[in-house]
């Protein structure tokens, strides 16, 4: 069943069983939040049970692109588009979130981005291959993210 995550009162529904439960679910509201500013849209994650294909598609991109495997429990996703850009998110047990921005245009820009919750440790499938910049955040306290372009068609 989808969830619309809510920016004013931040839920920990759906990601109970992270040991960063309340630093992931203000790490899901942060990235709502943004959406609803930004575009208007309304953000809403489902369990992974529930649109596995997302999941999917997401793991392709990181094996394919760098050969990456991510060993945490995913727990939720979302895939949405909002001007021209498809979303694609998931939230793993860790407290670790992948999104793949995806310009449906040609020419457009595409990347895979990471976002580390607060309280967790930088995942060793992600340590050596990449640097961490911080960010504070309302919403999730401290968040640590990276990012790398996709070059491929998806």
């Amino acid at each position: 069943m989808p969830y619309v995550v809510d920016f004013v009162n931040v839920s920990t529904a759906g990601l109970e069983s992270s040991p960063v439960a309340e630093a992931l679910a203000g790490l899901r509201a942060n990235e709502a939040r943004y959406f609803k500013n930004k575009y208007d849209h309304v953000f809403t994650t489902v369990p992974v049970a529930e649109a596995p294909e997302i999941l999917e598609r997401i793991h392709h991109i990181l094996a394919a692109e760098r050969e990456i495997v991510i060993a945490s429990t995913p727990l939720e996703v979302s895939s949405f588009e909002v001007e021209g850009i498809r979303m694609d998110y998931v939230f793993y047990e860790s407290g670790l979130s992948i999104n793949v921005m995806y310009t449906l245009a040609d020419s457009g820009k595409r990347a895979v981005g990471f976002k580390l919750s607060m309280g967790m440790e930088v995942p060793e499938e992600l340590a050596s291959r990449f640097k961490f910049a911080r960010q504070k955040s309302k919403l999730a306290g401290e968040i640590r993210g990276s990012f790398f372009v996709i070059k491929g068609e998806y």
